[in-house]
């Protein structure tokens, strides 16, 4: 079914009911999650998208907590790893939330039975949820958490004061003041030190911890407080040793309880999806539909869920009187959203999901969806794009049966139309007696005339305003749909015998086919202005002001041209120079025409002062002093 997904942009649906997912491993789920086959688990689904809805439209809100990586989590747990305070704190969080989910639904339970059931088999977790809130505390390990831990870390406490004491009275003393960067304690790691000026760094007895990135302060810890510091540290350490005790007994008492949370995990990702579900849902105004297994499409005023702004709705029925369906109309004119409709709206029904529709909807839960929509062309193998098509229902017929449905755009086009109509109908034919259910649209007359004639079949056409030119957008069940051509020529102002022509052409393939001899005309061709000449850089010309060769400098386009001559640059009339050799024939290619107008000393001054030569410069800002004293 993975392509009937593609072609019929079901995957964006699953994108959009996953944006609404909270955690992670729902969101997981969700792509994972397939529409279903069986006809009460698509019941059931549809039921629990119906309750999550009530909920949401009753304004109360699910207490999900926690639930963002609680799978990852969990991974950790089961791997052996310690969780931090924070993660504890979010595991403590969940089981929390599973308790005031259950009791939610317990105070629901009349509205919402089904999801009731799911949750008051979630065992209760409390012992586990208040050992961990009262082990950690403003996301560390709580100071009650041991009575050893409780210890250290007062000891920490006086000796972290002992060593500010001795570090305020180094600051205050008078001796140090030229000395100390600035008057301040800084914390370096487990050292307390003072910033000393990189000058005096050898006049302070202690021991340099760091250096400023410009190098003109170092951080000293004094020897004051060094036996103080090295107690702190030890201290320090021993602090770290009794959190871990800690949180590897939290840990270990989330590990005892695995098979308990497994289960409290799949319960909530459950009910995060069919929340997930009404959410979406509530936001395509959708409504649950009736569902049937017995191969009845009945859609009232369905609309594609993925098309923005005011699209027609749809009304729909397959499967009660006829079992094909073949629309005709004109192109552009929605019968392939008529297609993509049933289609997706049958999809989301299989999937769980309400469907954008007005009450009365009843869909039908198929054991295949089959869909050849678009062009089948690949690259790969070359096929052209009615062998893609022919590959693809190829496939179709070799798996189709009952309780299947099959959908059919413009089928037979792509090749001549006497054979592909002709293929058309047999394919329809074919798939008609294994059993399926069929959708299919076209151009071709002989394919409306099969569904006209056959007994189980009946055509359908796209609504087209003739006054304004424009489709309508609406399925009109039991009527042929042309393609317009004929009246829309007419409309264009085409002549009226032209539009017979093509109608007589219509019923009776007699076309006009005598050669016609035609008189040859002479054919007077304009005479072109004289075109002005126009020269390119480097170009030999001669001057016939000067009586001399010269090179062209520029020519843009006017009345005179500038000339390089005798070193200068000279503008001369067009009209006056003759092109003796062009510069494309005096020059190799790739040669730097500007070496033409200016001698080497000049061109190596230039090239130095482009790439910043003191000398250069030195010799330029000389130039200018001497103008200036001139001028002077």
């Amino acid at each position: 079914m993975k392509q009937t997904i593609d072609k019929l942009q079901f995957n964006q649906i699953k994108e959009e009911v996953k944006k609404r997912a909270i955690g992670q491993y729902s969101k997981k789920r969700i792509e994972e999650m397939t529409p279903q086959t069986n006809l009460q688990t698509v019941k059931n689904r549809q039921e629990e998208t119906k309750e999550a809805r009530q909920i949401l439209e009753s304004q109360q809100h699910v207490p999900f907590m926690g639930l963002t990586r609680i799978d990852a989590l969990t991974s950790q747990v089961k791997k052996g790893f310690l969780l931090t305070p924070t993660e504890l704190i979010e595991y403590a969080d969940f089981l929390r939330s599973s308790r005031m989910i259950r009791r939610f639904f317990e105070k629901n339970q009349y509205q919402t039975p089904l999801l009731h059931v799911y949750s008051k088999n979630m065992p209760d977790l409390s012992m586990v949820e208040e050992l961990i809130y009262q082990q950690i505390k403003n996301q560390k390990v709580s100071d009650e958490a041991s009575r050893n831990l409780r210890k250290v870390r007062k000891q920490l406490q006086l000796t972290e004061k002992e060593i500010q004491d001795r570090l305020l009275k180094f600051l205050r003393h008078p001796h140090n003041k030229e000395m100390i960067q600035e008057a301040m304690i800084v914390q370096k790691g487990d050292h307390y030190t003072i910033p000393i000026k990189a000058s005096y760094k050898n006049k302070v007895p202690g021991t340099i911890i760091e250096q400023s990135n410009k190098g003109t302060t170092v951080f000293i810890e004094p020897t004051a407080v060094e036996k103080a510091s090295m107690n702190y540290q030890l201290l320090k350490a021993e602090e770290i040793a009794e959190e871990y005790q800690v949180l590897a007994y939290l840990t270990g008492a989330l590990a005892e309880q695995e098979q308990a949370i497994d289960l409290i995990i799949e319960t909530i990702t459950r009910l995060d999806i069919i929340f997930a579900r009404g959410k979406y849902s509530r936001e395509i105004h959708g409504v649950t539909p009736r569902i049937n297994q017995s191969e009845y499409i009945k859609i009232k005023q369905g609309r594609h869920p993925l098309i923005q702004g005011k699209a027609v709705p749809l009304d729909f029925e397959l499967g009660k009187d006829y079992r094909g369906l073949v629309i005709t109309g004109a192109n552009a004119g929605g019968k392939t959203v008529v297609l993509k409709t049933v289609g997706l709206l049958t999809l989301m029904a299989m999937f769980g999901l309400q469907v954008p529709a007005a009450e009365g909807t009843e869909l039908a839960v198929f054991d295949e969806i089959f869909v050849d929509i678009g062009d089948q062309q690949t690259i790969e193998n070359a096929l052209s794009t009615f062998s893609g098509h022919m590959q693809n229902i190829a496939e179709m017929l070799r798996k189709v049966s009952r309780n299947t449905l099959v959908l059919l755009d413009e089928i037979g086009s792509g090749t001549e139309p006497n054979e592909g109509a002709a293929l058309a109908v047999a394919i329809m034919e074919a798939m008609y007696e294994q059993g399926a259910l069929i959708v299919a649209t076209t151009h071709y007359g002989e394919i409306k005339k099969f569904a006209n004639d056959h007994e189980d079949f009946i055509p359908a056409a796209m609504a087209f305003d003739k006054e304004a030119l424009k489709p309508k957008y609406l399925l009109q069940v039991g009527e042929t749909g042309e393609s317009q051509a004929l009246w829309i020529a007419q409309k264009m102002n085409m002549s009226q015998t032209l539009i017979e022509q093509a109608q007589y052409y219509i019923q009776h393939k007699a076309y006009r086919t005598t050669k016609k001899v035609f008189q040859t005309t002479k054919v007077n061709v304009p005479r072109t202005k004289t075109q002005v000449q126009q020269f390119s850089k480097g170009d030999r010309v001669y001057s016939a002001v000067h009586q001399q060769e010269a090179l062209v400098y520029e020519d843009t386009a006017e009345e005179t041209v500038t000339i390089f001559l005798d070193k200068e640059l000279i503008n001369v009339p067009r009209k006056r120079l003759t092109l003796k050799m062009s510069a494309e024939k005096l020059y190799p290619v790739g040669y730097e025409l500007d070496h033409l107008f200016t001698d080497f000393q000049t061109r190596k001054w230039q090239r130095d002062l482009a790439r910043g030569s003191k000398k250069a410069h030195k010799k330029l800002a000389k130039e200018a002093k001497e103008r200036r004293e001139k001028r002077d």
